[in-house]
């Protein structure tokens, strides 16, 4: 029999540039849909959400983050790649401390053995598309 299915419980972090935030963006191939969405991941057993982010960002990006502030939950029920996923995300608002992290147009982002790009997308852009936000709640909060 299969796994059972579990609720993830994750950390985002808004780390915003003016009217812009930073994002990494995939595609779903079975939705044919591209998204985008804060960094972050998930929350270890025994470590808070703040803590989380903060080893997060520090994981994926090298940097260090400050003024980490919660700005509420939300609870995203989605399909990905055609499997069901349930995530409780705490949204956290951040700064880098080093501010050249804001002068580059993109940032390498390491994530245990895959690596990407994230980038800095204004808040008109993820309405418009092509690569929309997700979770759609973290509208709420913006």
């Amino acid at each position: 029999m299969g796994k059972k299915p579990r609720i993830r419980p994750i950390a985002l972090c808004l780390l915003r540039q003016g009217k812009r935030i930073l994002v990494h963006e995939g595609y779903d191939s079975v939705k044919q849909e591209a998204f985008a969405r804060p960094l972050g991941g998930g929350i270890d057993f025994g470590e808070t959400s703040r803590d989380a982010v903060i080893r997060e960002i520090k994981e994926e990006l090298g940097a260090d983050i400050t003024n980490v502030n919660l700005l509420g939950i939300v609870e995203s029920i989605y399909r990905y790649q055609g499997e069901p996923g349930h995530e409780l995300v705490f949204v956290y608002d951040g700064q880098f401390v080093d501010n050249s992290l804001y002068d580059r147009e993109s940032l390498d982002v390491v994530e245990g053995k895959r690596s990407f790009k994230a980038v800095w997308r204004s808040l008109e852009e993820l309405r418009s598309g092509p690569a929309k936000l997700v979770p759609t709640q973290l509208w709420h909060l913006l």
